[in-house]
């Protein structure tokens, strides 16, 4: 598939770069293949202010123990496991380092029995109304990328937690793909999720992993893990089980991989869900999403890159749950519904890779933001730097060369719950007309072989969420009002003449 239409299909972050040769083996994973690591036996005790915390959840990343009605526990610990980790309880703050989650320790594999002990602090506040926001794809390929970070994302959403009344609980989630293969950017990225003052939990994507060194998917997490501790892994605040997985599965060579989750991580996902309780809801972050539209909107069959390839096997394991998925990696907007499950895949922080405001799909560059009251989770996206109502961009008409007689209405986190009406000089003129089609920004911004000059990969992708309509010859004046699923109206007038 030529460059741009593997770009134009999926907005995907590959390549832009020259390939590089077949990867080496690296040292340390013979060293390390060579010499067998015994199991550690690891004990430890959960507490807050010198009291144990019964029934938190201990892992290695292959089993599962409860800490007893002391906190203590005991966990023998598989071969080669690298971390003991705890699923965070709700009631509690999140431990952190500089805004970075610390919820696991390092397991010394070079002694027989391990010590790890887990201090938390109790909540002063019901946690049970919370908020969190997912930053997809930061993305930085360069130092002016990070300062780009620093000087506009960080600020956003500085000024939307003050907004909130304070003392509002807030969490992230970065959602993958925090560089662009620049491990020494990480620096950068620890730097602006500390200026936030919000604690992030951190996904795996696939420009975060050693594709240069590593030989197998085994090993190409170990950067990762070294800034961020393990790959997946679960939390709760409030009523919500918040899980974690690795969806990128390097295949070996270049810079090629697959969505694709283990056999390891399925089963201990369905260990961690016997401890939550069936009907309640569960927030799924990943950086692949599990499926979008891509496909369909360009009738084609998807790349494996594009999407979980055994996803059904994920549906089955969370067929007892209310689920919502978080997912980056497209650089669109694309929210889709079925039973029991949703998934949001996300618009970018760095929107086209750092070239312009908006994504292939002319979604602003921006973040979700969720409210959680309960069991219930209601959203909206957040464009950087503009207000939390704006949730439509309006063209007039000659805006796109496809469509030139007709006024256009991006709603870029559009679901089918959602309303998109007009008017015209004040008379209602009912629903505009969904179509699949190109942002007409994004078209100027991105289209043709010399556009944009800094990442010239970069194409205007097609979007579900473009609606149309068509005014009269004699109109003045236009309005569209959009009516998000939870009954919030967005309008936008504009002058005809």
């Amino acid at each position: 598939m030529k460059r741009k239409d593997f770009f134009k299909l999926f907005g995907f972050a590959a390549t832009g770069l020259a390939l590089p040769p077949l990867a080496t083996k690296a040292a340390v994973n013979e060293q390390s293949l060579q010499q067998p690591v015994k199991p550690v036996t690891v004990t430890g005790k959960v507490i807050a202010n010198g009291k144990g915390i019964a029934g938190v959840a201990v892992t290695d990343g292959t089993s599962i123990v409860l800490t007893d009605k002391n906190g203590n526990y005991t966990l023998e610990a598989a071969a080669g496991a690298e971390f003991v980790y705890i699923s965070l309880p709700a009631g509690y703050a999140f431990p952190n380092e500089k805004k970075m989650a610390t919820f696991y320790k390092t397991i010394d594999t070079k002694t027989e029995n391990f010590v790890a002990d887990f201090t938390l602090e109790k909540l002063t506040v019901d946690d049970s109304k919370h908020c969190f926001v997912v930053w997809a794809d930061t993305q930085m390929i360069s130092e002016k990328d990070v300062e780009l970070l620093k000087t506009q994302s960080v600020p956003d959403l500085q000024q939307l937690v003050e907004s909130y009344p304070t003392g509002t609980l807030f969490h992230g989630i970065g959602c993958g793909d925090l560089v662009w293969d620049k491990f020494e950017l990480f620096k950068g990225y620890k730097e602006a999720i500390a200026a936030t003052g919000v604690t992030f939990f951190n996904v795996i994507g696939n420009h975060d992993m050693d594709i240069k060194t590593a030989r197998t998917d085994e090993w190409s997490a170990e950067t990762f893990k070294k800034e961020f501790g393990p790959t997946y892994y679960s939390f709760n605040r409030g009523k919500i089980h918040y899980v974690v997985l690795d969806d990128v599965f390097f295949i070996g060579t270049a810079k090629k991989y697959i969505g694709y989750i283990t056999e390891n991580q399925l089963s201990w996902l369905e260990q961690d869900l016997k401890n939550v309780s069936k009907g309640s809801t569960v927030v799924v972050s990943l950086h692949i999403p599990t499926d979008t539209g891509a496909a369909r909107r360009y009738k084609k069959e998807a790349e494996l890159g594009s999407n979980v390839s055994n996803r059904e096997q994920l549906y089955k394991i969370l067929a007892d749950y209310k689920v919502h998925f978080m997912s980056g990696h497209t650089h669109f907007n694309d929210v889709w519904e079925k039973e029991n499950m949703m998934e949001h895949n996300h618009g970018t922080v760095c929107g086209a890779w750092w070239t312009g405001p908006v994504c292939g799909d002319g979604t602003p560059s921006g973040y979700g933001v969720y409210e959680v009251d309960g069991n219930e989770l209601t959203w909206y996206y957040k464009s950087t730097g503009l207000p939390k109502e704006h949730q439509v961009t309006v063209f007039e008409k000659g805006r796109s060369k496809d469509y030139p007689d007709e006024i256009i209405a991006n709603v870029w986190n559009w679901d089918s719950k959602w309303k998109v009406e007009w008017f015209e000089d004040g008379a209602a003129k009912g629903a505009m007309e969904q179509r699949v089609a190109f942002d007409p920004l994004a078209v100027e911004l991105y289209s043709g072989p010399e556009l944009p000059k800094k990442h010239k990969f970069v194409e205007p992708t097609l979007a579900d969420h473009i609606f149309f309509a068509k005014p009269s010859a004699g109109a003045k004046e236009i309005e569209v009002k959009v009516t998000d699923r939870f009954g919030k109206v967005y309008s936008v007038k504009k002058k005809l003449a």
